[in-house]
């Protein structure tokens, strides 16, 4: 892999990590139309720590919060001399809280069904019909009411579900960002923090995927130079994606993506159908 096609791959990566169009999806895609047989295990995770630099500094001042808003929480309840708890220090604790449950259902999905769902990534048609759905999970949120979305704490049942989500995204053409972040606003969320929340679980959610995809990784089969290429350009290409989107959110225009999904998946299932007929 040359350069250029890291560049390009970064790109593909960083725009689709974060916009609800399925970063999994397209990079399946476009490896198989640049002749790869089988994902660069190696790179695949070099990009997404590109990524997860990117959702790390975008959300920095949340994460700085939710930190401290946990430590003086725990500190205060195991100290004899307690200090009274801010609002603000309270509300960052419990979507600590939050993350670590909806972190649960995600790893569990991960763990017991790895195997299925990494056999998915071979399929270019899956690929097509799961963009399609993507599109209609997408398309929901045009009929959501501008009152529907009035929650604004998570909850137990909200983060398992969010969970769950995450979890189902695995699948390449289900949008991780597009599936939590719906499935929160249906859980009435507010649009901001059904998208703040969708993002700060994807940062253990990613991380937990590139420790288990470390192990299997042998000596890279790639010059360092596309690497880094692929690393820098998926970081930020991310967090331009990631300020489209909080903005398309918050302005309840989730579902513009839909067409866009529709129209990719419906190529790739044609194409894929036309190789079939055609052999």
């Amino acid at each position: 892999m040359d350069v250029g096609t890291g560049i390009f791959l970064g790109i593909v990566q960083g725009l689709t990590e974060f916009l609800p169009i399925s970063s999994s999806g397209h990079l399946v895609f476009f490896q198989h139309l640049f002749g790869y047989s089988e994902p660069e295990l190696f790179f695949d995770v070099v990009l997404h720590m590109g990524t997860l630099v990117a959702v790390c500094l975008y959300f920095r001042s949340d994460i700085g919060s939710m930190i401290a808003g946990s430590w003086f929480f725990v500190k205060n309840l195991s100290g004899s001399a307690r200090e009274a708890v801010s609002r603000e220090q309270k509300d960052h604790a419990l979507l600590t809280l939050w993350v670590i449950v909806g972190t649960i259902p995600t790893a569990l999905i991960g763990i017991l069904f790895e195997g299925p769902l990494e056999s998915l990534f071979g399929s270019v048609f899956a690929v097509g019909i799961m963009l399609v759905l993507t599109g209609i999970i997408l398309g929901l949120t045009r009929f959501l009411p501008n009152r529907f979305n009035n929650r604004t704490q998570v909850g137990v049942l909200a983060s398992l579900a969010v969970g769950c989500a995450q979890g189902i995204a695995v699948i390449p053409g289900i949008s991780r960002s597009g599936a939590t972040i719906v499935c929160g606003m249906l859980f009435k969320l507010e649009r901001d923090l059904a998208a703040r929340f969708s993002f700060l679980l994807s940062i253990p959610a990613i991380l937990g995927a590139m420790l288990i995809q470390l192990k299997d990784v042998g000596p890279a089969h790639m010059h360092y130079l596309s690497l880094l290429a692929g690393f820098f350009s998926s970081a930020l290409v991310g967090l331009i994606a990631l300020k489209i989107l909080m903005g398309v959110v918050r302005k309840g225009k989730l579902h513009y993506f839909a067409p866009y999904c529709w129209a990719l998946g419906l190529i790739i299932i044609i194409l894929q159908l036309k190789t079939i007929i055609c052999s």
